[in-house]
């Protein structure tokens, strides 16, 4: 049995009835997540956390475990102190905008073995929720190359984009296609994310064996203007995201 769970739900006056009709579940479902203990799925444990007043780790904290690589954990932690972060992609949809499926698809197509993949997809979701969904999310400004929108099977791409269009609509993520007749430019050298803290600003920069972060951040501020000033403004690449046109 799920004690915390069943705890929360009693601390916070929830039924599996009243919790199921918050959540967009059946209420039988809910029943099993406290009886044997079944785990929700990253949706639901987030509306469910949610709607009890608490942290997802208080109630699964089994299925949270780290799954990071450990050379990425300090950028981990430095984009949950980060006030902005500005990211700049040119294969891929940027990790903190992927839908599940997206995620799973980008990293199936890796190394990883295929019992591996959805530990990983977990963490990610995870790093989304903790970054966008806090109390306070910092501004996010990304620049997406057209080439990483083109990408990927039209039947994970529509939700992908979707996905992107309700993003954009909040006052705090402004989203840019750098747009196929921009023509070549400086972010072709490879992806980074700049992150802006009260310590100062720090970048990720990634490559195929690990990512690494550093302080030196001056030529990525260049690269970066010069990017925002090719790339769509914000309305235009809503518009470009809805029309879709080379998706069939």
């Amino acid at each position: 049995m799920n004690q915390a769970l069943r705890a929360a739900m009693v601390d916070a006056g929830e039924t599996a009835e009243s919790l199921a009709e918050q959540v967009g579940v059946d209420p039988k479902t809910v029943a099993r997540w406290v009886a044997p203990g079944r785990v929700p799925h990253p949706r639901h444990r987030a509306a469910a956390a949610a709607a009890l007043g608490r942290d997802i780790e208080d109630i699964w904290p089994d299925v949270l475990k780290r799954r990071e690589p450990s050379w990425l954990r300090p950028w981990v932690e430095t984009e949950l102190q980060a006030t902005a972060l500005r990211s700049f992609q040119v294969a891929v949809i940027p990790g903190l905008l992927q839908t599940p499926e997206y995620a799973s698809a980008v990293l199936s197509s890796g190394l990883l073995a295929p019992d591996e993949v959805a530990g990983y997809v977990e963490t990610r979701m995870r790093r989304q929720s903790s970054v966008l969904e806090r109390r306070k999310p910092p501004l996010l400004v990304a620049v997406i190359d057209e080439f990483a929108l083109r990408r990927g099977a039209a039947d994970i791409m529509h939700p992908q984009l979707d996905h992107l269009v309700r993003l954009a609509q909040r006052p705090n993520i402004l989203l840019h296609v750098l747009p196929l007749d921009a023509g070549l430019h400086p972010g072709q050298a490879g992806p980074f994310v700049i992150a802006t803290t009260e310590d100062g600003d720090v970048a990720y920069l990634d490559d195929q064996a690990a990512g690494r972060l550093t302080n030196d951040t001056a030529a990525l501020w260049s690269t970066w203007d010069t990017l925002r000033s090719v790339a769509l403004p914000r309305r235009q690449t809503i518009d470009f995201l809805e029309a879709r046109s080379w998706l069939t």
